[in-house]
């Protein structure tokens, strides 16, 4: 089967599992499973950006180390954060007050730039004439965020299918949003003992908001069929077992446990795989063979997953490739690469062994219908 094909009937399979909540930071990575928008805007009033004095713009006009302006009130102090007084606009630096009368007053600069001025000491009567006098001039705004400007009322933080970044959550908490609906697929991983590709997946699971369990899978057809049929899980993926192995009983359990679609995917490496049903949820067939079966998920488990979740399509990358690429027309093909900053190194597609394959950070799908691509041209990839 092509692999759009089988791309397509996956999705056909899949229902987007049902939402769950979760707090912004554990919400990383999955699926948002509705829009999250803002519904009043912040910050509630005019604060400051940086520590300052907070004073109206429009009394400040004209000021200058040459040409101090005395303010009609005593400028107030204000922190990072802080909502600004009454009135206030702008801010100005620490240093806006005259040095001159500062040393007269006897403060010294670094504890004026520390915002060391205690309420009592701004209070004195002999400094508050004095440090009413400015030398800078402030625009309205400058130092500052509106009301409202941060996030505003009606802003979408999230759109539903979007994956859930780490600034997203910074916004969501930012903004109140405690709880989070998004969309969890449970993978059931039936593998033979002992394994080390289940691991790999597990992880690519989880950093994609899933979750997974690891379970041994068992010898005879029935058996593993029966394995399948195991409630618990919205998908399962079977490893190994694919192949033309007088031992190699996946094709046959999923026939026995409900439908198979597919055995045989028109991709290289990873031809043995294949897909069906099984208790109302789909079931991949992965080959036993790490670049096979990293092949067959990229290509099949990572659309089969976005479909359970809800997701939209993950960004590709558009980079050169550093040399040429050749493809076996008919078959869609998986090339590894290796991204540096003359674009992507082609580090090989079936039989890769694995020193090479530990060193791919992405990859390249080539469509059955193109031959390769030569040095140097742009194409789309999937980061891994």
């Amino acid at each position: 089967m092509p692999v759009a094909e089988a791309v397509a009937a996956l999705a056909a399979l899949a229902r987007p599992v049902a939402p769950v909540t979760a707090s912004p930071d554990e919400a990383v990575g999955a699926a948002a499973a509705r829009d999250v928008v803002v519904e009043a805007g912040r910050p509630a009033e005019r604060i400051a950006l940086r520590d300052g004095w907070a004073v109206s713009a429009a009394e400040t006009t004209g000021a200058s180390p040459y040409a101090p302006v005395r303010l009609a009130r005593l400028p107030a102090w204000v922190e990072a954060g802080d909502a600004l007084p009454p009135g206030a606009d702008a801010l100005l630096p620490p240093e806006a007050l005259s040095a001159d009368l500062l040393a007269n007053a006897a403060l010294s600069a670094d504890l004026l730039a520390n915002a060391a001025l205690s309420a009592d000491l701004l209070a004195n009567a002999a400094l508050s004439a004095d440090l009413r006098e400015i030398e800078a001039e402030a625009v309205a705004g400058e130092g500052t965020r509106a009301p409202g400007a941060e996030l505003p009322p009606g802003t979408r933080i999230l759109a539903a299918g979007e994956r859930v970044t780490v600034l997203h959550a910074f916004a969501l908490a930012a903004d109140g949003f405690g709880q989070v609906a998004v969309r969890r697929p449970h993978w059931r991983l039936l593998v033979a003992e002992p394994d080390t590709l289940a691991p790999v997946l597990r992880a690519w699971i989880a950093a994609r908001g899933g979750s997974a369990e690891i379970v041994a899978r068992p010898a005879g057809a029935d058996a593993l069929a029966a394995a399948m049929r195991v409630p618990g899980a919205d998908a399962v993926a079977v490893i190994g077992g694919t192949g033309p192995g007088r031992r190699d009983a996946s094709a046959a359990a999923l026939a026995r446990a409900g439908r198979l679609h597919a055995h045989g995917i028109a991709l290289r490496p990873g031809e043995s795989a294949g897909f069906g049903e099984a208790a109302g949820r789909p079931v991949l067939l992965l080959p036993g063979r790490p670049d096979a079966a990293l092949a067959a998920w990229l290509a099949l488990g990572r659309p089969l997953m976005a479909a359970l979740a809800g997701a939209v399509p993950d960004a590709l990358l558009l980079l050169p490739l550093t040399r040429k690429v050749a493809s076996v027309i008919g078959l869609a093909e998986a090339v590894f690469l290796r991204r540096g900053p003359a674009g992507a190194e082609p580090l090989g597609g079936a039989e890769l062994p694995l020193h090479r394959l530990a060193r791919a950070d992405a990859v390249l799908l080539v469509p059955p219908a193109h031959e390769g691509y030569p040095a140097g041209t742009p194409v789309e990839v999937l980061p891994l």
